[in-house]
């Protein structure tokens, strides 16, 4: 069994894929999705990739990922939380952004995955089971 695991090892490690360069705030802004199905924005005006933004603050929202197995927390800076999701299975890593806009009161957000062209609605999912676990 032991042998078994462990040749798996290297296909898992793959599923992560690596952190895409445009990670972060970018002209007070964050990265737009790419044409792929596999990402929502809340700066996105395509029907495909728009997603509304999060009434909370990064507080709130810190403190829903705090509690999620699947979160981990990678930056966390003044108005601005950046996470990594892992899924259970397959190991696959998506990148998730949280930008505060003090003006509006509001938590603008991008979620994608990494690898693959569509991801089933899991990022889209993903974003509006935070936004009802802060509301």
């Amino acid at each position: 069994m032991k042998r078994s695991l462990f040749s798996l090892l290297p296909f898992l490690a793959a599923c992560a894929g690596e952190p895409p360069p445009n990670i972060g705030i970018q002209n007070g802004r964050l990265a737009p999705c790419p044409e792929s199905p596999n990402c929502v924005s809340s700066f996105a005006t395509d029907e495909a990739h728009r997603i509304e933004p999060i009434a909370a603050s990064l507080e709130q929202i810190e403190q829903v990922l705090i509690g999620l197995d699947e979160a981990n927390i990678v930056n966390v800076a003044e108005n601005y939380l950046y996470a990594e999701f892992t899924s259970r299975i397959m190991g696959y890593v998506d990148d998730v952004e949280f930008l505060y806009d003090q003006t509006c009161g509001m938590t603008q957000v991008r979620s994608a995955s990494r690898l693959g062209y569509s991801d089933l609605g899991a990022n889209r999912n993903r974003i509006e089971n935070i936004r009802s676990s802060v509301q």
